[in-house]
């Protein structure tokens, strides 16, 4: 007698994301791991998730956390662009360069609007950025701001970011508010300890708050309290994660291949990445489309070829599913 290690009476498994917005104080991994108690099902373990980008304790805001098979998609978030605003106190500087630091120099503040949106516009377009010491990158296989708080020294190279807007939203000396659309790899804390040198005065950062990430609006962002009561209408499908790519939808045959990882010539399509999905049977029209994965198409030597680049582990079941059907 054949024995599952899956209990199939118990619920399926959640997959999409979750636009939480962090409270003040939470870690990322806090965060997530939050979540993942909420969608976790009971006599199973903990349901893997991950998030699409950091925010610092000391931030608010959108903060993507995928759920289930969704993980696989979390660099969708990571390498977007993201939006924030800031408030940043011109008349110190701290280690961090946030108010969690110890404070190494005070200024005096004697600068106008005028000054600010001159400098303002110096920071927007292509520009390099020194990401601050106290920050997750690795360096030797350790991390930055553990390297620093154990009292040794970081000096991190620069790195190109772009920074599409930036934008003044009031000045009352010394609180600067700004509002900036930028790059995956921009440090907000950077960028006000650079605007401040600029001014010749501090910039730490006192408030934090990320609007958008990857196009997707404040408005789509719930509490924790909002997600607790309700948290299967508090989930984005996974399909509606990879609106930006275009859909390529395969018949059966093909889908059963890509599925297990094969290589599918196609009579024409356009090189990039698209979401790939099985075509809804003909008989049942008004059925969505079953989503299997990502992949790229490139060319072949007489046929555009589809390269899977991230299969659902759920793919093949559902499409057998399908079958049975």
């Amino acid at each position: 007698m054949q024995q599952s290690s899956v209990d199939s009476s118990l619920p399926q498994e959640a997959s999409g994301v979750v636009f939480l917005d962090k409270p003040i104080g939470w870690t990322s991994r806090q965060a997530v791991n939050e979540v993942a108690r909420l969608y976790s099902v009971k006599g199973r373990k903990m349901i893997k998730a991950g998030h699409a980008g950091t925010l610092d304790p000391l931030a608010t805001g959108m903060l993507p956390i995928m759920v289930g098979e969704a993980t696989r998609f979390s660099g969708v978030g990571i390498n977007a662009d993201k939006s924030y605003r800031f408030t940043c106190d011109l008349s110190f500087q701290t280690d961090t360069l946030d108010a969690e630091g110890e404070v190494t120099e005070r200024f005096d503040v004697a600068i106008t609007p005028a000054d600010i949106e001159k400098t303002v516009k110096r920071f927007t377009g292509d520009i390099e950025q020194q990401p601050p010491s106290y920050s997750a990158i690795h360096v030797n296989g350790e991390r930055a701001h553990d390297i620093m708080r154990k009292g040794g020294e970081v000096e991190l190279p620069t790195r190109p970011v772009r920074i599409h807007s930036l934008k003044l939203i009031s000045f009352e000396s010394p609180l600067l508010t700004l509002e900036v659309h930028c790059s995956k790899g921009t440090y907000v804390r950077s960028l006000a300890r650079d605007i401040g040198l600029a001014l010749g005065v501090g910039g730490c950062v006192t408030v934090l708050r990320r609007l958008s990430t990857a196009g997707w609006p404040e408005v789509v962002m719930v509490g924790f309290d909002q997600l607790k009561a309700a948290p299967e209408a508090c989930l984005l499908p996974l399909p509606q994660w990879l609106r930006h790519l275009p859909r390529l939808k395969l018949q059966q045959a093909d889908a059963l291949r890509y599925a297990q990882g094969q290589r599918i010539q196609l009579s024409r399509g356009n090189e990039g990445e698209y979401a790939v999905f099985c075509a809804a049977d003909p008989s049942t029209p008004d059925a969505e489309p079953l989503l299997l994965g990502t992949g790229i198409i490139k060319p072949g030597i007489q046929r555009m070829i589809l390269h899977p680049l991230r299969v659902l582990p759920s793919a093949l079941p559902g499409l057998m599913a399908q079958q049975d059907n």
